[in-house]
């Protein structure tokens, strides 16, 4: 009888587990699918962005475009001024952000001892990730610009920076967390000072990530629009002084895609299609880089 009992509950403890394994095809089957569908209308929608600024931003790009700046309805401008306007704002807030944002991401990081600061300073960065951009712009020109007395590139730079550097802080921390212990335990027990460790083994392992960061963080202030009406404001003719009001692409977007003139419109969607060309290049370009120096340290 005994033996009958132990048959029988092995016979239902099997059935029970086939059960289960059915249960968990069924269900890793549904996941599957369910990442599939997210996965294609995530793509659906980033191609039909980029189609809708290619077949409507590419019918105003010429040579004048690039050659001439702003000018009046009808006037055949073009949007020189802006686009030096926003390369150099833009590239001026990497610069101030980029070191700033990798400092302070490998305090958080590598010197975690000190509790209660890091504690602070990470507390403040996530604010800052979260703080919308029209209070960044806000902020600076009741800092900066209301004292100077005008508007100026400066300024937009400073908000720039601000917007870049709590996401260079969050990636470059995240990813010098990614690194193993054990190179700097390996580092550390070949005589290696910690500065060394820090520059040749967690900043150089990390890099990838470091990088996606900056690119992130790089894509995201190129197309801010209300930090730069506050700040920089905008200019019609061709100006390069950061004392001085300065053009750039989002304000031109912004000011021209309300427009009741045509041509105005156009040049609103050969800009946007302008500065998605420009992210995608950088991105591109950034990838190809780094994976031809990965492969040749290697």
């Amino acid at each position: 009888m005994s033996a009958q009992k132990v048959q029988a509950g092995a016979t239902d403890g099997w059935q029970r587990g086939g059960a289960q394994a059915v249960r968990r095809r069924i269900v890793e089957r549904l996941v599957s699918v369910l990442c599939c569908i997210a996965t294609v209308v995530v793509l659906f929608l980033l191609f039909s962005i980029l189609w809708t600024l290619v077949t409507r931003g590419a019918a105003g790009l010429s040579l004048s475009t690039f050659l001439h700046s702003t000018a009046a309805p009808g006037s055949g401008g073009g949007l020189a001024n802006a686009i030096v306007g926003s390369c150099e704002q833009t590239l001026l807030a990497a610069l101030l952000g980029t070191p700033i944002g990798m400092l302070t991401g490998v305090y958080l990081s590598e010197f975690s001892h000190d509790g209660k600061i890091v504690s602070f300073v990470r507390f403040v960065s996530d604010m800052m990730l979260s703080v919308p951009s029209i209070l960044v712009g806000l902020f600076v020109y009741l800092m900066v610009v209301e004292p100077a007395g005008h508007f100026s590139g400066m300024a937009g730079t400073l908000a720039l920076a601000i917007l870049f550097i709590p996401i260079v802080v969050r990636t470059t921390e995240d990813m010098l967390h990614l690194v193993p212990r054990a190179m700097r335990e390996a580092a550390y027990a070949l005589g290696a000072p910690g500065w060394r460790v820090i520059v040749s083994i967690c900043l150089r392992a990390a890099r990838g990530g470091i990088m996606t960061g900056i690119l992130l963080a790089l894509a995201r202030i190129s197309g801010e629009t209300a930090p730069l009406l506050f700040t920089s404001l905008g200019n019609l003719n061709w100006s390069t002084n950061l004392n001085a009001p300065m053009a750039s692409l989002p304000v031109i977007i912004y000011q021209y895609a309300g427009s009741a003139y045509d041509d105005w419109v156009q040049m609103a969607w050969t800009g946007a299609l302008l500065i998605t060309v420009a992210v995608l290049a950088t991105n591109i370009f950034a990838r190809w880089w780094l994976s031809r120096n990965g492969t040749a340290s290697s």
